[in-house]
């Protein structure tokens, strides 16, 4: 509550949405290792830390990778969209002048991240039941509409 000097006039905080809840999974450091689609050896490492900014509205991530001998380092702020139900967020890399916009579909365990980057990409994985893993990987998209003449 905050206290107003005239007449001394409670008011509310506002609160975070409980959808962002839902982000919790996330919370904490993450080893990253796995491989691209045309790799049978692991080429990519890294590690990302996932954090609550004050008061809760934000997650932050902060990200380094070594993905196939270039170095990224970004980091992203996810936020909470009530009309789509979804997280929307901003990436600021090191490789790009300009934000990537992604979006988290997080239901129960499952998690969708997509961007329209590239033509898109669609990452799909899971939380571990214990919450100490996360299995997935990034996939270009295939769904490519072409129009016939």
């Amino acid at each position: 509550m905050i206290i107003s000097d005239n007449n001394t006039q409670l008011q509310q905080q506002p609160e975070p949405d409980p959808a962002l809840k839902r982000l919790e999974g996330f919370v904490g450091t993450w080893s990253i290792k796995g491989h691209t689609l045309d790799s049978k050896v692991d080429n990519i490492s890294g590690r990302t830390t996932f954090e609550w900014l004050p008061g809760r509205f934000f997650l932050k991530q902060s990200f380094e990778a070594d993905f196939m001998g270039m170095k990224i380092q970004s980091l992203e702020l996810i936020g909470y969209d009530p009309a789509s139900d979804t997280f929307p967020s901003l990436v600021y890399s090191n490789l790009a002048g300009t934000p990537i916009p992604y979006r988290y579909n997080v239901k129960g365990k499952s998690v969708t991240i997509t961007t329209d980057l590239g033509g898109g990409a669609r990452m799909t994985g899971r939380i571990s039941e214990d919450g100490n893993k996360f299995s997935g990987g990034w996939k270009p998209n295939r769904e490519r509409k072409t129009t016939e003449m």
